[in-house]
């Protein structure tokens, strides 16, 4: 399957492609950008109000928490695999073992979480921060990070995942 996106990603890129059209005007000339609520965020929106702090071991793949406060929430052992939290606050949040595999986790906030034991693979956690989260054992191969916080968790990075096998310093390409 080779040179195929993940579902999650192509969404995350149609919203932020309808977000720049609406900032084209008729003839192609700059024009203040509209206010409007995309599709995905009325889905997030929805999806929020079935959300409880407890959320341990559920089935969550491909779940939408855009813009959510989500700090302090127990995602311990759940499947979200192809989620997506653009500009999501997870910061003190239980993410250990959970699947996390195609994330979108655009600009959202992972300070002190618990990441020990993740799958992050294929994640793409662009302007992301992961100050003080605790990621031993998390398998990181192929997520697209900032630099600066690939660094950050190079420095920290230990243990080896127990689902794949993988060294979290050797999923951070660390040197």
């Amino acid at each position: 399957m080779d040179g195929f996106l993940p579902p999650s990603l192509i969404r995350a890129l149609w919203a932020g492609l309808a977000g720049l059209l609406l900032m084209v005007g008729a003839v192609g000339g700059w024009q203040e950008p509209a206010l409007a609520i995309t599709a995905p965020e009325l889905r997030g929106q929805r999806s929020l109000q079935d959300l409880q702090p407890d959320m341990h071991g559920r089935n969550l793949q491909q779940a939408e928490f855009l813009k959510a406060s989500l700090a302090g929430y127990d995602f311990s052992g759940a499947d979200l695999r192809g989620a997506v939290f653009n500009g999501t606050n997870l910061e003190g949040a239980n993410l250990q073992g959970a699947n996390l595999e195609d994330v979108v986790g655009y600009a959202s906030r992972f300070q002190d979480s618990n990441l020990s034991n993740a799958v992050l693979r294929n994640g793409m956690l662009m302007q992301s921060h992961f100050k003080g989260a605790l990621i031993e054992g998390a398998d990181f191969t192929d997520a697209v990070l900032d630099l600066p916080e690939q660094k950050a968790l190079c420095a920290r990075a230990t243990g080896t995942n127990p689902v794949t096998g993988v060294s979290t310093r050797d999923s951070l390409a660390c040197r």
